[in-house]
C-alpha cells in the first residue's frame, strides 16, 4: 500500500497538467497509467517502419500552444521544442486550387485575393475582430464554468470586435460562412477546422469552433513537438518526476475506493491499494469512470441518471503512410502545409459529416491528414514522408449502412483495409502517383485505438460528443454543472469528458486540480 496527498488516474495530457498543478502546490502525487509508457492520446511510436515516427493519435498542437496553463510549466526547460510546417494548413480542390491558411495573415489574405478581389480584407477584418476578443474567448474556454473573469472581458471588448456583428457571425453555422466570402477559400478553411469536431457544420456552435480553430492557427499556428508527438508528454513526466512527483505505467486502476461519501483511494490490477489523503483526479472517459470505476452504488443519483443520455463522439479511422517521397499533388500549394483537408466542397464536407452523424458511411469521407516530415523533418529520412490521414464513422454496432457498399461496421481487418482503400483513393485523385510512393501502411480502427487507450471507447476521440447538448454547463452530465466536481468528494474528473471537453489543451486537468486545491483549503478552514 502506498500513500499520497493526490492519486491521479491516466497519464494523459490532462492527468500529467493536473498531477504537475498538484505538486507546484507542495502536494505528494502518484500517477498510474495503465499502458506501459506516458502519453494517452499524445504518444507516437516507430512500429510501422524503424526509420519513420509517427503520432500514434493526435499530432498538431493549436491549443497547446495557446493554453496558459501549459504555458506556466515552462516545458521547453524540459526538452519540448516547437515546430512549425510553412504553411498551417492547406485545402486541396479538384480545380488544382488551394485553399491555405499561413500563419502571416498579410499572405493569408493575399492568397484569398489572387482567388477572389476584395476576400482578403474581409479576412483580415475577420483576424482584427479576433485580436481584439480572442485571448478573453480562449481565456474563458480554458477555465473552469461559468467564466466569470473572462466573461466580463470579453463583453467590455465585444463593441470594439464588431458588436452584434460579430456575435451573429459567431452563431453562424460553419457550412454557410462561405457566402460572406467570393471565393471559396475562406470558406473551406473555416469549415474544415469545424469539422475536427463532432459538430453538424449546419448547425450552430460550429461556426463559432471553425473560427476558433482557424484563428488560432493564424496566430500560433498548429505547432508539432521535434521528434513526435509523445515529446509533449514526456516533457509534462520528465517535469513531474524532477519536482518529485511519481509515475507508475502497467498500472490499471479497476476501483476507485470511496468511503462514507469521499474518494479514498485507488485499487489497481495487481491487487495494490493507493491510498489519497485529499483528492483523486481521474483522466478517464465519464463512462468508465461513473459505473465503471466507481461503481453505482457510489454514485449520486444524479450523475447515475445523467449518464444514461451520455453520447459519445463518432469512432474513428485513422491510416498512417511511410512514403518514400514527398506527396506528388497535381497542382502544387504556394506553401507546403502541415495539415490538409479533403473534400471536393463544404457541401460535400457537409454531407459527409452529416452521414456520419445519421450512421451512414460516407462513400466519399471528409479526411483530415498530416504533412508530419513537412512540419518537422526529424520524423523521417530526408526526401521522405511520414503522413496520416483520419475520419470519423459511426460507432461500432450503430453503423446504419455504407454508401459505397464495402464495409459492414464490424470494423475488422476487413473492413479497415477496404476502407483505408478508399481514404487512400481520396489522396491519389488529388496526387496521382501517390500509391506508388507508399512504403508501408499501418490502419487504426475503433477497436484498435481504444485498445491502445481505453478512453477512446469505440475511437471516440473526444470524450463524448461536442454537441451543444453536452457542452457546456451540461458537460458531461447535467446534474455536474460543468465543473471537475463529481458529487463524491475528493473525486474530480479532468479528463475529455469534462468542460471544456477534447483537445489537448490541459484545462479539464487543469481545472480538476484547481478545485482539488480550492476545496482541500475549504475543508482545513471548517476544521
Amino acid at each position: 500500500m502506498s500513500r499520497h496527498d493526490a492519486i491521479v488516474v491516466g497519464a494523459g495530457p490532462n492527468g500529467l497538467v493536473a498531477a504537475n498543478r498538484l505538486i507546484d502546490a507542495g502536494w505528494s502525487v502518484l500517477v498510474l497509467e495503465a499502458q506501459p509508457t506516458v502519453g494517452g492520446a499524445v504518444r507516437s511510436d516507430r512500429e510501422l517502419d524503424p526509420d519513420f515516427v509517427h503520432d500514434t493519435f493526435s499530432a498538431f498542437y493549436p491549443l497547446a500552444a495557446a493554453s496558459s496553463g501549459i504555458a506556466s510549466f515552462r516545458l521547453e526547460e524540459h526538452g519540448l521544442r516547437w515546430r512549425h510546417a510553412p504553411a498551417v494548413l492547406g485545402h486541396p480542390t479538384p480545380d488544382g486550387r488551394w485553399a491555405v491558411l499561413h500563419r502571416d495573415r498579410q499572405v493569408t489574405a493575399a492568397l484569398m485575393d489572387e482567388q477572389h478581389a476584395g476576400d482578403g480584407r474581409l479576412w483580415l477584418d475577420l483576424c482584427e475582430s479576433w485580436d481584439r476578443i480572442g485571448g478573453p474567448l480562449i481565456d474563458g474556454l480554458l477555465t473552469p464554468f461559468p467564466p466569470v473573469r473572462a466573461g466580463v472581458s470579453m463583453l467590455t471588448r465585444l463593441r470594439a470586435a464588431g458588436g452584434l456583428e460579430l456575435v451573429r457571425t459567431l452563431l453562424t453555422p460553419a457550412a454557410d460562412l462561405r457566402h460572406r466570402f467570393g471565393g471559396a477559400a475562406p470558406g473551406l478553411l473555416i469549415a474544415g477546422n469545424a469539422g475536427h469536431a463532432d459538430l453538424p457544420l449546419d448547425g450552430s456552435g460550429s461556426g463559432a469552433f471553425g473560427i476558433l480553430m482557424t484563428m488560432l492557427g493564424q496566430t500560433v499556428g498548429f505547432p508539432v513537438p521535434e521528434g513526435g508527438a509523445g515529446r509533449l508528454t514526456e516533457a509534462l513526466a520528465r517535469r513531474l518526476e524532477s519536482k518529485g512527483g511519481e509515475i507508475r505505467c502497467d498500472a490499471e486502476v479497476e476501483r476507485v475506493v470511496v468511503e462514507h461519501g469521499r474518494a479514498v483511494a485507488a485499487l489497481t490490477t495487481d491487487g495494490r491499494r493507493h491510498d489519497a489523503g485529499r483528492a483523486v483526479v481521474a483522466d478517464v472517459i465519464a463512462s468508465r469512470l461513473f459505473g465503471g470505476l466507481v461503481p453505482g452504488v457510489d454514485l449520486p443519483e444524479r450523475v447515475s441518471r445523467g449518464m444514461r443520455d451520455f453520447q459519445l463522439d463518432p469512432g474513428t479511422v485513422k491510416v498512417d503512410w511511410a512514403l518514400d517521397g514527398p506527396v506528388p499533388w497535381a497542382s502544387a500549394p504556394p506553401y507546403a502545409p502541415g495539415t490538409f483537408h479533403v473534400a471536393d466542397s463544404v457541401a460535400q464536407m457537409n454531407e459527409a459529416t452529416g452521414q456520419v452523424a445519421a450512421g451512414v458511411l460516407p462513400a466519399a469521407p471528409f479526411l483530415l491528414a498530416g504533412q508530419m516530415t513537412t512540419s518537422d523533418p526529424t520524423r523521417s529520412p530526408a526526401g521522405t514522408e511520414s503522413l496520416w490521414a483520419y475520419t470519423h464513422v459511426p460507432q461500432p454496432g450503430r453503423m446504419v449502412r455504407d454508401v459505397g457498399e464495402e464495409v459492414r461496421g464490424e470494423w475488422d481487418a476487413s473492413d479497415l483495409e477496404r476502407f483505408a482503400d478508399r481514404i487512400q483513393d481520396r489522396i491519389e485523385r488529388l496526387a496521382p502517383g501517390f500509391e506508388v510512393r507508399i512504403r508501408a501502411r499501418r490502419v487504426l480502427g475503433p477497436h484498435e485505438l481504444e485498445r491502445r487507450n481505453a478512453n477512446l471507447v469505440g475511437g471516440a476521440i473526444n470524450g463524448g460528443t461536442s454537441q451543444l447538448h453536452q457542452e457546456l454547463f451540461l458537460r458531461p452530465v447535467p446534474g455536474l454543472r460543468g465543473r471537475p466536481e463529481t458529487g463524491i468528494a475528493g473525486l474530480y474528473l479532468g479528463s475529455a469528458s469534462a468542460h471544456p471537453g477534447g483537445g489537448v489543451h490541459g484545462a479539464p486537468g487543469m481545472n480538476a486540480a484547481r478545485a482539488a486545491l480550492l476545496h482541500h483549503r475549504l475543508r482545513r478552514l471548517r476544521r
